[in-house]
């Protein structure tokens, strides 16, 4: 009998709540997530059992933005849930299709994060920063901007980490006495 009671009540509390997602958009969206995400780095925080000290506050960046809306789209048109599309891109291919590129950088870093089904964006932050690897790429102070994407019931949060040459070093290619190698 308890468990028919516990049934019903979850059942009249979902009919309550019905189904719609309490999702910001545009600009209130933007604000709400870095907001959350930054009032964590600048504490710092444990990811599982590591402590992670505060990191600089990330900046929006809508070519992460843009890349995060297209793997969530694609996500929910062709069923999956990766980090990995289907058609065999990863994340620095879509991010840099994007338009967030390594080119003339010291050093590029990218990273992402990606859910299903959370209902807010107080939820799926709340999941991400009590995932550890999740929270490592929250945390990481190498990030400094963010793209998120919200789309039918997909999430995706999209990092990126460009460091810039120091101004001597600038100096010297342009002069044509170095020049850049690039590595994968």
């Amino acid at each position: 009998m308890k468990f028919l009671t516990l049934t019903f009540s979850a059942l009249l509390l979902f009919i309550s709540t019905g189904t719609k997602q309490d999702v910001p958009k545009g600009d209130k969206f933007k604000k709400e997530f870095l907001e959350r995400i930054n009032k964590v780095r600048a504490k710092g925080c444990n990811c599982g059992r590591q402590y992670m000290p505060p990191a600089p506050p990330l900046v929006w960046n809508d070519q992460l933005e843009d890349a995060a809306a297209g793997h969530a789209k694609d996500m929910y048109k062709k069923d999956y849930f990766s980090h990995n599309s289907k058609d065999g891109r990863k994340i620095v291919n879509r991010i840099e299709a994007a338009g967030y590129g390594r080119k003339g950088y010291r050093s590029y870093q990218v990273g992402e994060n990606i859910a299903q089904g959370q209902r807010s964006i107080e939820e799926v932050t709340d999941g991400w920063f009590k995932s550890e690897g999740h929270c490592y790429n929250l945390m990481n102070p190498g990030f400094k901007e963010i793209g998120i994407a919200y789309y039918k019931t997909y999430w995706v949060q999209d990092f990126g980490g460009c460091e810039e040459f120091s101004d001597e070093v600038k100096k010297l290619i342009k002069s044509g006495k170095a020049r850049i190698i690039e590595r994968d």
